[in-house]
């Protein structure tokens, strides 16, 4: 265990070191600095690292074997109500312990954060019901995803535009560190226990459908809770003078934020420890290591919050206020896709999807081409989000283009591809956009004088949405490059080569 925590922290290491060394060089040329600013921001980011190391560790031995447990249970049942009922619960439960979407409610201040983080779990836990129901029916998820993006736009003239870069941006964090996970390891232990040809093609879009939910419940939330105003309150950064007053700031903050991830991570335990009553699924030794994970969630969980809230997310909002707030704003374009670049390059998450791609494909569609694809895709995303905190354009204008790209690239290419693309938006909007493009943003929008609410929320949602276009168009190339081969390259599962013999 402690060489998988070496890895974890090493992967950790990977997604925040490009950050920080961009900041530093920004910090002795563009924007200058104080010390005690800048050793703040280091010290969260060190924070963020241990903590990002742990949690990602914890949550791939608890989370993980608890989805495809009680996924195998539930279609052992037969029971559609029961399936219904614990997923609509366990669905709820796992969002409220995301650590993405705390970052993103501490962030909307017209909103109450326990307003928003479950009304939100209730959206993802409607939407698991209805993703669990469509890997046992078997129903298209192009057309489904079609169908619910159609009432999403709709809804979406209803409710007061400031909220709707909220609403997307909460579908984009939903889908973190923690729900990945369990909701994927739920959609493997369903189509396992389906077993027949289509299932593991069917156990992708469990995370897509999920996206959905929160998008559509913020957006009623805007119609229905009627707030006086989209407000923000801007990020403050706590007065360094001395080194000692560092660790005493982070010192002071710890107790606050354990009590947030204690409270959030009680009911998951609850649910392992009453699932294993009541089943005895999980032998003595595997227990002890579910229990180990659960522990290192916990404490994963608090050194992130804390490193986030205290050190990183501030220096993050006050590097794009100083650079929205002088003549050189405009550099904020380069410099936001060159970290969306790196960002989406060092997701851990990214690289086992990757590496899913490449052996579904058979090697037609490597690494190599889905990273570049991604990153690539990230950047622009980013570009086009600082272009919205500049000019104040509607997010509209982005995003509905984007999605009507993506439900069009869904009917050319292979099923299994559709699912990939549209889990994957949860994948590349991890931890690092949450916790530093989203306040960059911010602070930039706040330089510049524009509407926060309005204008800076909505990278999340856009960095959501550009592996949806990329990585179906890889899809599109696969089936070209499979059409022009005499056979298929590879062991390719069954459900694509079914699909290019049509």
């Amino acid at each position: 265990m402690n060489e998988k925590l070496k890895e974890k922290t090493h992967e950790a290491l990977s997604s925040v070191l490009p950050i920080t060394g961009i900041v530093l060089i920004l910090s002795v040329t563009l924007v200058p600095m104080e010390i005690g600013t800048l050793a703040l921001f280091l010290a969260g980011a060190v924070l963020l690292i241990i903590g990002m190391g742990f949690f990602q560790l914890g949550a791939e031995i608890s989370m993980t074997p608890l989805g495809q447990g009680i996924g195998g249970r539930l279609m052992k049942g037969h029971n559609i109500g029961l399936i219904a009922l614990i997923c609509f619960l366990m669905g709820a439960i796992i969002t409220i312990a995301e650590p993405d979407l705390q970052v993103l409610a501490n962030q909307v201040a017209s909103i109450p954060n326990a307003v928003l983080i479950y009304t939100v779990a209730v959206g993802v836990g409607i939407f698991l019901v209805i993703a669990v129901l469509r890997i046992l029916f078997q129903i298209n998820l192009a057309k489904m995803l079609a169908v619910f993006y159609l009432l999403l736009f709709l809804l979406s003239f209803f409710s007061p535009s400031e909220f709707i870069p909220v609403a997307f941006d909460s579908g984009g964090v939903t889908t973190g560190p923690m729900t990945v996970p369990f909701i994927m390891a739920l959609g493997v232990g369903l189509s396992a226990a389906r077993s027949d040809k289509d299932s593991a093609g069917d156990s992708f879009g469990l995370v897509a459908l999920c996206s959905v939910g929160p998008i559509m419940m913020v957006l009623l939330l805007g119609i229905f809770y009627h707030p006086t105003d989209a407000i923000y309150n801007e990020i403050g950064i706590t007065s360094i003078v001395l080194t000692r007053e560092v660790a005493e700031a982070f010192v002071f903050a710890l107790p606050q934020y354990a009590h947030e991830v204690l409270v959030c991570m009680f009911p998951v335990i609850a649910v392992f420890v009453l699932f294993q009553l009541l089943t005895r699924a999980y032998r003595r030794q595997q227990m002890l290591r579910m229990s180990v994970g659960f522990v290192y969630t916990v404490i994963g969980l608090i050194l992130f919050l804390t490193g986030v809230n205290v050190g990183f997310a501030p220096v993050g909002s006050l590097l794009g206020q100083s650079l929205g707030g002088n003549t050189l704003k405009w550099t904020l374009i380069p410099i936001g896709m060159i970290v969306g670049y790196y960002i989406v390059k060092a997701e851990p998450a990214v690289q086992v999807l990757n590496n899913q791609v490449e052996e579904i494909t058979g090697g037609m569609v490597s690494r190599g081409m889905m990273n570049t694809a991604l990153s690539i895709g990230v950047a622009a995303a980013v570009a086009l989000s600082m272009v919205r905190v500049l000019t104040g354009i509607s997010i509209y204008w982005i995003i509905i283009p984007g999605y009507i790209a993506a439900i069009v690239l869904s009917r050319f290419v292979p099923s299994v591809f559709v699912g990939i693309a549209f889990d994957s938006g949860g994948v590349a909007s991890g931890p690092m956009t949450s916790t530093f493009l989203l306040p960059l943003a911010m602070g930039a929008c706040a330089g510049v004088g524009g509407n926060v609410v309005s204008d800076a929320f909505g990278v999340v949602a856009l960095v959501a949405l550009s592996p949806l276009i990329t990585i179906q168009i890889m899809g599109v190339l696969y089936r070209m490059k499979a059409k022009a081969a005499s056979k298929p390259s590879g062991e390719l599962s069954d459900e694509i080569v079914d699909l290019e013999e049509e």
